[in-house]
């Protein structure tokens, strides 16, 4: 399973010199399993990058998975450019999401007057899966799907493949349980063992005292996880809009010095735009 990270940014795309190292895009993942099946995870900014490399490699059939509906996470769509193609064939997979909740966000973000083009109007074969809200299969990997506790909530993710698991848990508090969330107890269990976890972690524990209710992480809390569940690898996620790149490292800094405080071999980074992961 290879894993690349198109755009890690929460909220609202940024640019500048100070957000050159961890990129400015919007949440999107890209996953290549075994069976040389594509799966694309959230269609932020990143999406549109993706969408130029994927035709440039010339591969037009993808599987694509939601976390949720919120603006930071769709606002790429428009700008993928295999939708505007007859040949590309893209599978939405429903998951745990109520039957049309995948077209309507879609469509929403294509209405009049928020784009030119009507979502009924893409040229690209578009093809939705039925849901399943506990697990199903994608090709060579098995995807289970998981309640994120966030505002308006949404869905985290467990990819397997060959005995290797990746757990995606942006836009994730747990230092509070929003309606459809579940407790850190219950996050603990399904990150238990996980060879990867990109988690939400936007707030220093300054922050987070002052944005309790949000819908976003300590790393504090975040770190605390990932010791207990003993993750092999850490990597912080949905970096904050304001935080530059030399802030990422000292909020990174920071989680090394806890790490060796405990005495721990955690493995932890900031995710950035273009970071690559192989499982």
């Amino acid at each position: 399973m290879l894993i690349r990270c198109w755009g890690s940014r929460g909220s609202i795309p940024v640019s500048g010199r100070e957000y050159i190292k961890y990129g400015g895009d919007t949440t999107c993942l890209e996953i290549r399993t075994q069976s040389d099946d594509i799966i694309i995870v959230d269609a932020g900014t990143g999406i549109r990058r993706l969408g130029n490399a994927l035709i440039k490699e010339g591969r037009y059939q993808y599987n694509f998975l939601l976390t949720h509906g919120h603006w930071d996470h769709l606002m790429g769509f428009p700008f993928f450019k295999p939708l505007f193609l007859e040949h590309p064939e893209i599978r939405m997979h429903r998951g745990p999401f109520h039957k049309k909740f995948m077209e309507s966000m879609f469509s929403k973000v294509m209405a009049p007057p928020n784009f030119p083009v009507r979502y009924s109007d893409l040229k690209a074969k578009i093809v939705y899966q039925e849901g399943r809200p506990e697990k199903f299969e994608i090709g060579s990997v098995t995807v289970v799907p998981t309640p994120l506790s966030h505002p308006n909530s949404g869905k985290g993710y467990k990819f397997i493949e060959d005995g290797k698991s990746f757990v995606f848990l942006t836009d994730n508090e747990l230092g509070f349980v929003h309606p459809g969330g579940l407790g850190a107890s219950e996050y603990l269990q399904f990150c238990q063992g996980a060879d990867l976890l990109l988690h939400d972690a936007e707030y220093t524990p300054q922050e987070y005292n002052l944005l309790i209710e949000w819908g976003h992480s300590s790393y504090v809390d975040v770190l605390e996880l990932a010791f207990k569940a003993g993750v092999k690898r850490l990597g912080l996620f949905h970096l904050n809009q304001e935080r530059t790149d030399d802030e990422v490292d000292e909020m990174v800094a920071a989680c090394h010095k806890i790490i060796a405080e405990r005495n721990e071999t955690l493995d932890c980074f900031a995710v950035g735009a273009d970071m690559t992961f192989t499982l």
